[in-house]
C-alpha cells in the first residue's frame, strides 16, 4: 500500500478521535442511529477522503497546466490563455491539495487549511465530494475544488469579491458566480442532511441533555434571533432594514440543540422587524402549531401533558410549545426566579452557536453581497456551522453580539389557547421544580 494512504487513513483515525459519534446528522431514523451512530460519520469520511484522495492520483501535476477533464467545460482552458496569473494560483492550489497535503503533519496541515478556509482539510474533501457532482453539472469555468477553497475563503474572511479577484487574478464577477452558485448548493441540497428537526433517538438525546443542563424536562431546543449586518442599506424601503442597533440588517432565526447544532434556520425578514413577528412568520411556527413535528415523549408534570418544547428569552410570545421567562429581572416568587435561571441555562447554548457562527464566517459580520443572495448566503454558513460542529472542529473565537433589549411578545387573539396551556405549564414546572429543590435540601 502507498505509504501516503497509509498515513492518511492514520489521519482519517486522528480525525475520528475527535468526532462524537452520537452527532451524526445523516438519519433521524432510531434504528440506524441506534445501530450505527458511532460508525456512520467514521464511514462518511473515510469513504469521502479516500475518494478524493484516489482523485488525485489522476490529477496533473502541479507544473502542468490542469487537463480538460479538471473543468467542466472547456472554457477553463481559454480563461487559462488569456489569465496566466490565475493559471499560476491554480497550480499553486493543487501542488498543495493532492497528495502532498496527506504527508503533512496533521496538526500543521489542519491549521493551515483552516487558517485560509475556516476548516480542516479532511473536512474540506468529503464537503466536496458531496458538492462536486452539482458543481459540474453547472456551467463553471473553474475545478470543482478550487472554486470551493474561493468560496470559503471568501465566507470565512469575509473579503469583498474585488478583493478576492485581484488575490486569484479573476474577475469580480466570476468570484460572484462562484459564491451564489455554491452557496444556494449548500442552502438547497446539503440544507436536509445537515439541518433536521430532531425524532427518535437524536430527540430523546436532546431532551436528555438539556434535563441535565437544567433540570427541566422535554426541553428539544433553544430559539433565538439575531440582525446579519448588511454592507450596504437597500435602497428599496430602506426604514425596514434598520435594525434595533441602529444598522442595515436581515434577520436571521436559528433553534439550537445542546451542542451548538442548529436544527431549524429561517432567514426571512428585514432587520426592523421583531423577533416574535419573524418567529411567526417562519415554517417553524406553522409546524409547531399544527403539532406536526416534536410530538414523541410526552410526559406529565403536575397533571400536565408535556410535549417536547423548545425556550425562548421574552421577545417571543409564551405559547405552549414555546416556553419564556416569568421576568427579565428576577421579580417573581422564588419558585418563578428559580424556573427563569434554569431556562437561561436553556438558552445559553444557542447563544454560543451564534457566536460559533460568525466567528468561523466572518461574512456575516458584515455580508458584502447582493439583498437577493443574502438569506441563501446566510443559510449556506449555517449549514457549514453544522459541518464543522459534526466533524469536531475547534472553536474559533466567539463573536458577541451586542446586548438587544425590546419589550416582551404578546400572544395573539388566535393564539390564546395556547398561550393558557403555556401559562399554566410553565408555573407548573416552577412549582415541581422548586418542590424537588426542597426535598434534596431536607435529605
Amino acid at each position: 500500500m502507498e505509504p501516503s494512504l497509509l498515513l492518511m487513513l492514520s489521519n482519517l483515525l486522528h480525525l475520528q478521535n475527535q468526532l462524537d459519534p452520537t452527532t451524526s446528522l445523516l438519519s433521524d431514523s432510531p434504528s440506524s442511529l441506534s445501530s450505527s451512530s458511532s460508525a456512520a460519520p467514521l464511514l462518511f469520511f473515510t469513504i469521502a477522503s479516500v475518494l478524493s484522495y484516489a482523485s488525485t492520483l489522476h490529477r496533473p501535476s502541479p507544473s502542468s497546466p490542469p487537463s480538460s477533464s479538471s473543468s467542466p467545460n472547456t472554457n477553463h482552458k481559454n480563461n487559462n490563455k488569456t489569465n496566466p496569473t490565475s493559471d499560476q494560483t491554480l497550480s499553486a492550489f493543487r501542488a498543495l491539495s493532492t497528495s502532498h497535503i496527506w504527508s503533512m503533519e496533521p496538526l500543521a496541515r489542519d491549521a493551515q487549511w483552516r487558517s485560509s478556509y475556516g476548516l480542516s482539510y479532511p473536512v474540506f474533501a468529503s464537503l466536496l465530494d458531496q458538492l462536486k457532482p452539482h458543481i459540474l453539472r453547472s456551467n463553471l469555468s473553474l475545478p470543482p475544488d478550487y472554486a470551493l477553497s474561493i468560496l470559503l475563503s471568501r465566507l470565512s474572511h469575509a473579503h469583498s469579491a474585488k478583493t478576492l479577484s485581484t488575490h486569484y487574478s479573476l474577475p469580480p464577477f466570476l468570484i460572484s458566480k462562484i459564491t451564489n452558485m455554491l452557496t444556494r448548493l449548500l442552502a438547497t441540497k446539503l440544507y436536509p442532511d445537515y439541518i433536521k428537526i430532531p425524532s427518535g433517538h437524536r430527540l430523546l438525546q436532546t431532551i436528555h441533555s438539556f434535563k441535565d443542563l437544567t433540570n427541566l424536562p422535554n426541553i428539544s431546543g433553544a430559539i433565538d434571533s439575531t440582525p446579519i449586518r448588511l454592507s450596504h442599506l437597500p435602497t428599496d424601503n430602506p426604514s425596514a432594514f434598520r435594525s434595533r442597533l441602529n444598522f442595515p440588517a436581515v434577520l436571521l432565526q436559528v433553534v439550537s440543540d445542546h451542542r451548538n447544532i442548529f436544527w431549524d434556520v429561517c432567514v426571512k425578514a428585514p432587520g426592523a422587524t421583531d423577533d416574535a413577528t419573524h418567529f411567526r412568520d417562519s415554517l417553524l411556527y406553522a409546524r409547531l402549531t399544527s403539532a406536526k413535528i416534536l410530538r414523541d415523549s410526552t410526559v406529565t408534570v403536575r397533571g400536565h401533558h408535556v410535549r417536547p418544547y423548545i425556550v425562548g428569552d421574552w421577545c417571543y410570545p409564551l405559547l405552549s410549545f414555546l416556553l419564556t421567562p416569568f421576568s427579565s429581572n428576577a421579580t417573581g416568587t422564588p419558585a418563578q426566579n428559580a424556573f427563569d435561571a434554569a431556562l437561561m441555562k436553556a438558552r445559553s447554548p444557542v447563544e454560543h452557536a451564534i457566536g460559533l457562527l460568525k466567528g468561523r464566517w466572518r461574512i456575516l459580520q458584515d455580508l458584502n453581497v447582493g439583498l437577493n443572495h443574502a438569506p441563501q448566503t446566510i443559510v449556506a454558513c449555517c449549514v457549514l456551522h453544522n459541518i464543522c460542529q459534526i466533524a469536531g472542529e475547534p472553536e474559533p473565537t466567539l463573536y458577541k453580539d451586542p446586548k438587544e433589549s425590546g419589550p416582551p411578545a404578546r400572544a395573539l387573539e388566535n393564539e390564546k389557547s395556547f398561550y393558557y396551556f403555556g401559562e399554566s405549564l410553565r408555573q407548573a414546572m416552577a412549582d415541581d421544580l422548586q418542590e424537588r429543590h426542597q426535598r434534596l435540601l431536607t435529605r
